[in-house]
């Protein structure tokens, strides 16, 4: 069986909302991070190169080309025909919302588009930001917020310079429920002195907060990075795949049923990847994910505690 038959994925909810294949059009829009410029701090986190994952990280085309390009990329790969414009390098709430809306109704403008996913820190999401994302969400657009998290602990935010604390993540949280916001929360496994249970509990936190969406990744090493030089001088042993595969498991198990999952993993570009090498090769990746699964005859949520409900206003 495929992996998404044990599995709730992003893919395969969109392909019943809509009938057909849908997909995520990357979107980089030019913003900069308050955790580079100086306003929470410089410098970015530990592990941090945009252009890793995004290769018009340094001169972005109009979004309107950009959907265009990838449109053609994409529908020839997935035979997709509807997409969703996802906003995704940087903090893309960082600026004036009379901007935002510009960028990106320059998205929703295009025909194909149904809906639009916003990339960002928990501590940049102010009301009005939110207000807007609602707004797409009332003319009837698919609207996700992406949080990235990356980890609930704090000593590890601090170790990697996050910039952000759990409350950050916690109080905006709180505000999207209030709007009745999706948020999908991006979570980093293989940060420098985490564990794999610690990896767990990050992923039991942002249920307990209500997060409708995880989206999981293990940590790469790449080029331009100072978790590039402490891996160079032994400071950091890069994450093992089987390790990374067992843990994704373990979350699978105990998250609900009905949390969606935009991702299992992620891969960087060839040239900046340094370590692990399997980061490299999603499809080995998620395919050890399937065996594992099947190895110990499970299922998304079948060790989950029922869900509890939570209060928009708490």
């Amino acid at each position: 069986m495929p992996l998404s038959d044990y599995v709730n994925t992003l893919g395969q909810v969109m392909l019943k909302d809509y009938g057909q294949r849908v997909h995520k059009i990357a979107i980089n829009a030019g913003f900069t991070c308050p955790n580079r410029d100086g306003t929470k701090g410089t410098g970015g986190c530990t592990f941090c190169n945009n252009a890793s994952f995004n290769p018009n990280a340094h001169t972005p085309d109009p979004v309107a080309d950009q959907v265009a390009n990838a449109r053609q990329v994409i529908a020839k790969r997935t035979r997709a025909v509807k997409f969703i414009a996802y906003f995704q390098a940087y903090t893309n709430t960082y600026a004036e919302v009379q901007q935002l809306d510009k960028l990106y109704r320059q998205a929703l403008a295009e025909t194909d588009v149904v809906g639009l996913s916003v990339g960002t820190r928990p501590d940049s999401v102010p009301e009005p930001v939110l207000e807007l994302l609602a707004g797409y969400q009332d003319e009837g657009y698919d609207v996700w917020l992406e949080l990235g998290l990356q980890s609930s602990h704090q000593q590890t935010l601090d170790r990697v310079n996050r910039g952000h604390d759990l409350d950050d993540y916690l109080d905006a949280m709180r505000r999207a429920a209030k709007h009745n916001l999706r948020v999908c929360t991006h979570l980093i496994f293989g940060l420098p002195g985490e564990q794999r249970q610690q990896w767990v509990e990050s992923a039991l936190a942002t249920v307990a907060a209500g997060t409708t969406g995880l989206k999981l990744h293990p940590l790469h090493v790449v080029k331009g990075t100072a978790l590039a030089n402490n891996w160079r001088q032994g400071e950091y042993p890069p994450l093992a795949m089987q390790e990374y595969i067992e843990a994704v498991v373990d979350v699978l198990e105990q998250v609900p049923e009905d949390m969606i999952f935009h991702r299992l993993t992620g891969t960087a570009q060839h040239n900046l990847l340094l370590a692990p090498d399997w980061c490299s090769k999603k499809w080995i990746v998620l395919n050890g994910i399937e065996a594992e699964i099947r190895q110990r005859n499970s299922y998304q949520g079948r060790l989950a505690a029922p869900r509890v409900p939570v209060a928009a206003g708490a």
